[in-house]
């Protein structure tokens, strides 16, 4: 496919506000001539973020968009989306307003969409060792059981830290989202990954540094995990039947249907015969153990099959340049 002229590009922040009184002003302060516009979200917030930053701040691209009950992250940067789209912005990067995202990578973000390597952009806190380093050991863990359960769901196994807030996304493939399907609290990042790989979209990671500011994380990774194991799954699930007995139907599909059928038939064989056994107090042939065996380790093979082939299948070519239509996008 021939190189094709990076885009121009009206670039928009969007800022969820909920209790960050202390850093928005400051992070509005940060933020690059590059930006056209900026979209402060007062997701109800009981500090009244929303009227604090109009009384406060006399930056001209500062627009306060209200809701009128708290949705979390995810409605109010739903609630940004909205208004950028409206305003024919082209890309939308969200930051936190808690001053925990440095403003000033912000064109690390956009260049590769400009440029047509990504279709959304990612923050990864886990590029630098010493980043790591600094990390609570709790947090460590979390995400890197989110992380593995982000790439089952969404099909993007070379990402990590998946609950990255650090994000930017073109219009163009923003409105292939259905924003109202879209989780509105802590799985929203998830959800977004999960919808942008049934899109086959291209996610690329930036390299970020971890920063901790003194406002407390509302994310407690031991209440969260049960509840996004249970999403998970059921995303995970879907996106298997879909993009393999649904959208297509290969190789990949036969390894899954007959290695879910071997493994399971295997393992049924198994456990009957060894209760008859338990009961009958004789032990099993081995012509039944074979029985059992063989069908479980045909099919523990053909799985492992099918994984390679889903971790090989990542989208390799941006929507942008498939679609070849980001200049009339607007």
């Amino acid at each position: 496919m021939d190189t094709a002229a990076p885009l121009p590009l009206r670039i928009a922040v969007v800022i969820p506000s909920y209790k960050v009184k202390a850093h928005v002003l400051d992070v509005i302060r940060r933020i690059g001539p590059e930006v056209e516009r900026i979209y402060a979200v007062d997701d109800a917030c009981p500090q009244q973020s929303g009227r604090f930053i109009q009384e406060n701040c006399s930056d001209p691209r500062v627009k306060v968009v209200f809701n009128e009950v708290n949705l979390g992250v995810g409605g109010a940067v739903v609630a940004g989306y909205r208004a950028a789209l409206a305003d024919g912005m082209d890309v939308m990067v969200k930051i936190d307003g808690d001053g925990q995202m440095a403003p000033e990578l912000l064109p690390d973000f956009v260049e590769p969409i400009r440029n047509f390597l990504a279709d959304y952009t990612k923050g990864n806190r886990f590029y630098s060792f010493y980043n790591v380093r600094s990390m609570p050991r709790m947090r460590l863990f979390g995400n890197a059981v989110l992380s593995f359960m982000t790439k089952i769901s969404s099909g993007y196994w070379s990402i990590f830290d998946p609950t990255n807030g650090y994000t930017a996304i073109h219009r163009t493939v923003l409105s292939r989202i259905d924003l109202d399907n879209l989780a509105r609290r802590y799985f929203f990042e998830t959800d977004m990954l999960v919808k942008l790989g049934a899109e086959r979209a291209v996610v690329l990671d930036i390299p970020m540094e971890a920063v901790y500011a003194d406002e407390e994380s509302g994310l407690k990774i031991s209440r969260i995990v049960p509840e996004f194991m249970r999403k998970h799954a059921f995303e995970s699930i879907k996106r298997v039947i879909y993009s393999y007995l649904i959208r297509d139907f290969s190789f990949a599909s036969v390894s899954l249907v007959f290695g879910l059928l071997l493994m399971g038939g295997g393992l049924s064989f198994g456990v009957v015969e060894w209760i008859h056994s338990v009961r009958s107090g004789h032990v099993a042939s081995s012509g039944t153990v074979i029985l059992a065996a063989l069908p479980i380790i045909l099919g523990f093979q053909l799985l492992l099959s099918f994984l390679a082939y889903d971790i090989s299948n990542q989208p390799r070519i941006p929507l942008l340049q498939l679609l070849r239509h980001p200049y009339s996008a607007r």
